[in-house]
């Protein structure tokens, strides 16, 4: 978990405390279920005493319930609140759930749909049938950037200064791994300029394939993305470039019309898209 910036750190308007204490509540991830110090600050690259601190602030305000037994904690029912109103303010996951049953019926593969957390995508719906992965996801998993296709079709969905901003994070992050996961990103940046979609097969897991569409709003929000996935043997590439992705941009599509149409886009931003890629990536995106 990547701590603070230094510049956000001494942003007179950057309360460091608050972000420290964010950060633990999100160390907890779906499967964990008890978390004590020192795993909470492996996990946040925070020195022990401060995180006995915060653990004990946090308990005090009921977003934490302590175990004593075990010497450790577990999210307390206002932690997970929060959670559950973010998700109830996302209409794109109630409206997509039909899509996506879909979808997921036509195909046999799951279909998620998922918004970014720092370097990863983080599911907030999800619809799937007991075939579907053999990897199991659910609401508030996970997934690189990266390497998957949710992530990277996220990533060319974003105005250019701001994927270049992103792109310069994750290099960082990565450091010496980042020149094979760059190669996959422009790969799926010429992908999504000819066929409107990423793919990503066996990129994050040797065995998972799946295609990847963004979707955009005129209100503001996003960009999201959706991923429809698979055991690499059902979903082939031939079966995810002319079958799976063509269902899946479609699917967006009719969301996004669903939801009062796409992010409008200047016609600058309209004959870009059919540049994305290769050098552009390297050079304008600066991730060289």
């Amino acid at each position: 978990m990547k701590r603070a910036s230094k510049k956000a750190a001494t942003d007179r308007n950057f309360v460091v405390a608050l972000s420290r204490g964010l950060d633990v509540l999100r160390a907890f991830q779906p499967n964990d279920g008890l978390l004590g110090n020192q795993e909470i600050a492996a996990r946040t690259k925070l020195p022990k005493p401060t995180i006995s601190r915060l653990t004990y602030t946090l308990t005090k305000l009921g977003y934490l319930t302590p175990v004593p037994k075990f010497e450790k904690y577990q999210l307390a029912p206002s932690a997970m609140a929060l959670g559950y109103a973010a998700l109830a303010n996302l209409g794109v996951r109630h409206l997509s759930e039909p899509y996506r049953e879909e979808v997921t019926r036509a195909t046999g593969g799951a279909v998620a749909v998922g918004g970014r957390d720092r370097h990863s995508m983080i599911y907030f719906g999800q619809s799937r049938n007991g075939l579907a992965l053999g990897v199991q996801l659910d609401v508030g998993s996970r997934v690189p950037i990266a390497t998957t296709a949710m992530g990277r079709a996220y990533i060319w969905a974003l105005p250019p200064d701001e994927r270049a901003a992103l792109l310069r994070e994750l290099r960082d992050h990565y450091g010496s791994r980042w020149a094979k996961m760059r190669d996959g990103i422009e790969r799926s940046g010429e992908t999504v300029a000819k066929h409107g979609f990423t793919m990503s097969a066996g990129d994050w897991q040797n065995d998972v394939a799946a295609v990847g569409v963004a979707l955009r709003l005129n209100d503001g929000t996003g960009p999201y993305a959706f991923n429809c996935g698979a055991p690499a043997f059902r979903f082939t590439e031939d079966r995810l470039l002319n079958d799976i992705g063509p269902r899946l941009v479609a699917m967006v599509r009719n969301i996004e019309q669903a939801l009062g149409g796409m992010a409008p886009q200047s016609k600058k931003e309209e004959r870009k898209k059919t540049r994305v890629g290769g050098k552009v990536a390297r050079l304008a995106e600066g991730i060289r």
